[in-house]
């Protein structure tokens, strides 16, 4: 029977520009072995690589101080997200949905000031968030002759459904969807819409170890390794949908 295990890692502190995570992650003795996956919260990612903004460098535009217009909101806060964005898809009652360089679609371009350093900083998302899950996976390799995967995650909110949910933002060493379209169901039926997250799901799991106050950005993940593959994949990139396909829109 198959089984599915998840640890956090304690003792890994906060994380400051230039910190190898790596090394963090085997100083603290999570020390992840070849079939497991490193699940890593994007701020531990976002601060190693500089991904912080304060708010006294801002300068917020006319839409910026439009957008806050009536709310509690800082406007400085509210530029941060839209130099994030390519594109403002919703804008209501103070609650921005943007698209990001990325292609993400989420709230706020995933700029966030929970577990920022300071009280006027806030944390973006990394420029490149599949690099980053590379460049950790190899540091890994190097570091222990193990690659594990790696997934990176961020908390995403779902449309018609209340609440958030980590989901894969960056990914290394897995291939993030499971194609089951055109195989057979238990009864010979043809499955015609199978097609899993895998990589969202495990974040998720990953996230059910950890409270968001409990400063343990890194889960490690065992039982999953007929998943993990020797080359990096195609990333996270893969489960973005495109625009053409989005009925939303």
């Amino acid at each position: 029977m198959a089984q599915l295990a998840a640890r956090a890692v304690d003792g890994i502190g906060e994380v400051n520009a230039g910190d190898d995570l790596a090394e963090l992650i085997l100083a603290a003795g999570g020390r992840p072995a070849a079939g497991e996956i490193v699940v890593i919260a994007h701020k531990a990612i976002s601060k190693a690589e500089g991904r912080v903004r304060r708010l006294d460098s801002i300068q917020a535009t006319p839409l910026a101080r439009g957008l806050v217009a009536g709310s509690q909101r800082d406007a400085r806060h509210v530029q941060a997200i839209l130099d994030e964005t390519a594109e403002l898809v919703r804008a209501k009652n103070g609650v921005l949905i943007c698209r990001t360089k990325h292609g993400f679609v989420c709230a706020n371009a995933g700029v966030d000031a929970s577990n920022a350093p300071g009280e006027d900083t806030v944390v973006l998302l990394p420029v490149d968030p599949d690099a980053s899950a590379r460049l950790v996976r190899a540091r890994l390799r190097e570091l222990t002759g193990a690659g594990p995967a790696v997934l990176v995650t961020d908390s995403f909110g779902r449309a018609w459904r209340h609440g958030q949910c980590d989901v894969a933002i960056g990914a290394a060493g897995l291939d993030p969807l499971t194609d089951w379209r055109g195989l057979p169901d238990r009864a010979g039926r043809e499955l015609t819409a199978t097609w899993i997250a895998l990589a969202d799901q495990i974040a998720a799991a990953a996230d059910l170890t950890r409270s968001k106050d409990s400063g343990q950005p890194v889960v490690v993940v065992s039982g999953l390794d007929r998943y993990v593959t020797e080359a990096d994949g195609p990333g996270a990139a893969a489960l973005i949908r495109p625009e053409a396909e989005d009925m939303f829109r």
